[in-house]
C-alpha cells in the first residue's frame, strides 16, 4: 500500500450524521460549519412528531443518537446540563476527530508541531517527515537539528529542488516516495510505545489538504509500512 492509498482509506471512514428537526429549527448550518474539516456528512430530515435528535451512521449502520440540545452545546461551547457530556461524548467517540477533509497550510503546520513535540518528548524511536520539496525543509532546519540531537532516527523526504544544509543525524531521502511533491506527512512510531505513535498524512488538493491526523496505531503502522515499501523500491 502506498502513502496515497493510505490517505484514500480515509474516504471509506466518512460517517453520516442525520439531523431530525422541526421546520423552524436552524441547527444544521452550525453543524456543517462545526464538522467542516472532518470527514462527516451532515443530512437533514423532518423529525415529525418525534423529539428533535440526530443519528450517526456508518454506511447505513446505526452507531449512536444524540439529542438536539446536546448538539447545540457542542457547537456553541455553552455550559452543559448533567448528562449532556455523556450524550455527545458517545457521538464523538465514534468519530476520528483528527480526520480532516480540507486543512489549510497553517492547520497543517499546527498538526505537524504536535507530532514533532511528541517525538521530542519521547526522545527515541523513528520520525519521518515529508516536506514536499527540500526548499520547504530549510525553514524547519533548526527544529529538525534539535530533534536529531536526541536518540530519534530522523528521516526527511522531499524533491531536491534546492540546496539545503541537512543537519547531522537527519537522513534525507530525496524523492524516495511516489508523489512526494503532493504529500505532506509527519509520522512518529512512538519509540516502542504504541500509545505515543501518531501520524499526519495528507494530499494537497486545490481546496487544501485532505487526509488525517491520528493516534490510531493501526493507521500509523499503515503509514510506516508504506514508507518502508517506498524506500525499498527506490
Amino acid at each position: 500500500m502506498s502513502l496515497r492509498e493510505v490517505v484514500e482509506t480515509v474516504r471509506g471512514r466518512e460517517k453520516t450524521l442525520t439531523v431530525y428537526t422541526a421546520p423552524e429549527t436552524d441547527v444544521v448550518p452550525e453543524l456543517r460549519e462545526y464538522f467542516a474539516s472532518q470527514n462527516v456528512a451532515i443530512e437533514e430530515a423532518d423529525a415529525g412528531s418525534d423529539p428533535e435528535h440526530a443519528v450517526l451512521s456508518d454506511d447505513g449502520e446505526y452507531l449512536t443518537a444524540v439529542g438536539i440540545d446536546a448538539l447545540r452545546s457542542l457547537t456553541h461551547g455553552s455550559p452543559r446540563s448533567v448528562g449532556e457530556d455523556a450524550a455527545y461524548g458517545r457521538l464523538l467517540s465514534h468519530l476520528d476527530r483528527t480526520t480532516f477533509t480540507s486543512y489549510s497550510h497553517w492547520q497543517m503546520l499546527q498538526a505537524s508541531r504536535e507530532i514533532e513535540d511528541r517525538a521530542w518528548r519521547t526522545g527515541e524511536g523513528r520520525l519521518f517527515a515529508g516536506f514536499q520539496r527540500l526548499s520547504n525543509f530549510a525553514e524547519e532546519r533548526r527544529t529538525y537539528e534539535r530533534l536529531a540531537g536526541t536518540d530519534l532516527a530522523v528521516h526527511v523526504y522531499g524533491l531536491p529542488d534546492a540546496t539545503a544544509d541537512v543537519p547531522d543525524g537527519v537522513t534525507f531521502h530525496g524523492a524516495a516516495v511516489p508523489d512526494v511533491a503532493s504529500l505532506w506527512f509527519v509520522v512518529f512510531d512512538g519509540g516502542g510505545d504504541p500509545q505515543q505513535a501518531c501520524a499526519l498524512l495528507a494530499e494537497e488538493r486545490d481546496d487544501g489538504f485532505f487526509g488525517f491526523w491520528t493516534y490510531d496505531d493501526e493507521l500509523v503502522d499503515d503509514a510506516l509500512d508504506a514508507l518502508g515499501a517506498a524506500r525499498r523500491s527506490a
